[in-house]
C-alpha cells in the first residue's frame, strides 16, 4: 500500500487591508456626520453661523465647510465648537446609541447647559434617527434665543411650563402663559424672549422635518 500523502495545511488568511478608496470613503462619512451634528446642535439652539463663529472664535466660512463635511476640523477646533454650543466634544464624535439603550431619562440626568444667549438648556432626548430633540429651556429675565429673528430647517413646538414668554414669528408677537403651546415652521423668522422679571421654563420639541 502506498503511504498516505501528507496533507499540507492551508496558509492562514491574510488580514484585510483597507484600500485608499475605502479609507477616503470612511473619512468622508465621519466628517459628514460630525458636520451634521454641529448643524443640528446649532439649529436646536437657534444659533446662526455668525453667532457660532463669534462664540467659538472660528470664521463663518470655516464653520460652513465643517458643517457640510468639506473640511476636517482639528481637535482644538472641535473643542471650541462644542464649548460654544454648550455640549462636549464626545457628543460630536461619539457613535450612535442603540435605540433601546435608554428608555427613561430622569429629571436630574441631563446636564444644565448655558447657551451663548444665557438660556439654560437641558436636552432630554436627542433622537437623531427620528429627527427629534426634546429640551427643557429656562429663560432668565431679559434673555432669549437671539437678539434678532433667525431661521433654520425643521419644525418646532414650544410649551410653556412656568412664566410668561414672548415668541415673535414673521414679525407677529405672541405672549404665552403657562399651559400655552406654540408651533411653527422653523424657516419662518422667529425669536424667543423673556421680557419679564422671573424665570420662564419651557418644554421645546424640534423636529428636523417639515
Amino acid at each position: 500500500m502506498r503511504p498516505d500523502t501528507p496533507q499540507l495545511e492551508s496558509p492562514p488568511d491574510e488580514p484585510t487591508v483597507a484600500t485608499a478608496a475605502e479609507i477616503a470613503e470612511n473619512t468622508a462619512a465621519t466628517l459628514a456626520t460630525i458636520g451634521l451634528r454641529i448643524r443640528e446642535a446649532r439649529n436646536t439652539r437657534n444659533m446662526t453661523l455668525q453667532s457660532l463663529a463669534a462664540a467659538s472664535g472660528l470664521s463663518t466660512s470655516m464653520l460652513s465647510l465643517v458643517e457640510r463635511g468639506r473640511a476636517s476640523p482639528s481637535i482644538g477646533s472641535l473643542i471650541v465648537i462644542a464649548s460654544a454650543l454648550g455640549i462636549t466634544m464626545s457628543e460630536l464624535v461619539a457613535s450612535e446609541p442603540t435605540p433601546d439603550e435608554k428608555l427613561v431619562v430622569r429629571a436630574g440626568e441631563p446636564p444644565a447647559i448655558e447657551t451663548a444667549q444665557h438660556v439654560i438648556r437641558r436636552l432630554m432626548r436627542d433622537d437623531r434617527a427620528r429627527g427629534v430633540t426634546v429640551a427643557v429651556n429656562e429663560y432668565q429675565p431679559r434673555t432669549g434665543s437671539n437678539d434678532r429673528p433667525v431661521t433654520h430647517s425643521g419644525f418646532e413646538y414650544g410649551y410653556v411650563l412656568e412664566g410668561r414668554l414672548t415668541v415673535e414669528v414673521d414679525g407677529a408677537v405672541y405672549i404665552l402663559n403657562p399651559g400655552d403651546l406654540i408651533s411653527y415652521l422653523s424657516q419662518r423668522p422667529h425669536r424667543i424672549w423673556n421680557h419679564g422679571t422671573t424665570v420662564v421654563r419651557t418644554l421645546w420639541f424640534n423636529i428636523d422635518r417639515q
